[in-house]
């Protein structure tokens, strides 16, 4: 049984607003993606994990249990980042922190300690004059400093700056080390990459792919733009049999798509070639993403 189970959840606000018909699985141990533009739906599913909001149709259920009417204990496993974040009234980070580790009956605070420094943290600061970069860090620490099992992560690094972007995703990767369930929201590619086994597409409140990370970035056509050193050279290039995806006649330059397959004899023709340099460009989530889009 997967450790967190969407079947067929349907929550209709109307005017095409909500979310219709969601079908995910997050097996124990994967870290899962969840992207797609603003008002796609992804923080309406998240909502419903959470069991801050009951389906109309279908279910949401985590260890087996239901989001909505077992939503107490469930709570107990999660470490939950909100899209949104919004304090209780507390004068300090960390006060807020103190509160938390209290609510979730903590006493050893060395992890936190761990994730504050990490992420350069002064968490003595008034939390209403917080910056969002600060208050996301804060909320970062309150979720992974109880070691949670399950991490439910809803844009994570909004605010953060890259360098900062970059160490969470190291303590991501450590906390999968760990064998933590993970589901994150978020609509950098990138970072997604980065950190996720499979990743779900979602669209209109619809899921429309849902791919292994892996199967994603080694793409079976390959990109390459070339540039030769003569025009003569440019010209007698483009009569051969490939997949033309630009030409830039004024620089002699090409960008060609050649399959797997194809491979070798793409190579074999450009022995017969003066090429100024070639480069390969990377098929990306990102590029997936837009091509269903």
């Amino acid at each position: 049984m997967p450790l967190i189970e969407i079947h067929n959840m349907t929550k209709d606000y109307g005017k095409g607003h909500g979310v219709f018909d969601i079908n995910l699985s997050i097996e124990q141990g994967e870290v899962f993606g969840f992207v797609g533009t603003n008002g796609a739906g992804k923080t309406t599913v998240i909502r419903h994990l959470m069991g801050f909001i009951q389906p109309q149709s279908g279910s949401a259920k985590i260890n087996g249990m239901d989001c909505w009417k077992n939503s107490a204990e469930i709570k107990k496993m999660i470490g939950y980042t909100p899209g949104e974040i919004a304090f209780p009234d507390a004068p300090t980070g960390t006060e807020f922190l103190k509160q938390q580790a209290e609510l979730l009956g903590l006493k050893d605070m060395s992890y936190a300690n761990t994730i504050i420094s990490r992420l350069q943290l002064d968490p003595s600061v008034n939390l209403k004059r917080m910056s969002k970069g600060m208050k996301q860090k804060t909320a970062i620490v309150a979720t992974l400093m109880a070691d949670p099992p399950i991490l439910i992560l809803d844009e994570p690094t909004t605010g953060l700056d890259p360098l900062m972007r970059a160490e969470f995703v190291k303590i991501l990767n450590e906390e999968e080390k760990k064998g933590k369930t993970i589901f994150m929201s978020s609509h950098m590619f990138e970072e997604v990459e980065h950190t996720c086994d499979k990743v779900a597409l979602i669209k209109d409140g619809k899921i429309i792919a849902v791919k292994p990370t892996c199967e994603v970035k080694y793409h079976k056509e390959k990109i390459y733009k070339l540039e030769f050193t003569s025009h003569e050279d440019y010209v007698r290039f483009l009569s051969e049999p490939f997949e033309f995806s630009d030409k830039r006649e004024r620089q002699n330059q090409v960008v060609v798509v050649v399959h797997d397959r194809h491979i070798n004899n793409f190579l074999k023709v450009l022995k017969g070639y003066h090429i100024k340099f070639i480069t390969e460009t990377k098929y990306s989530l990102e590029s997936y993403f837009k091509s269903l889009y």
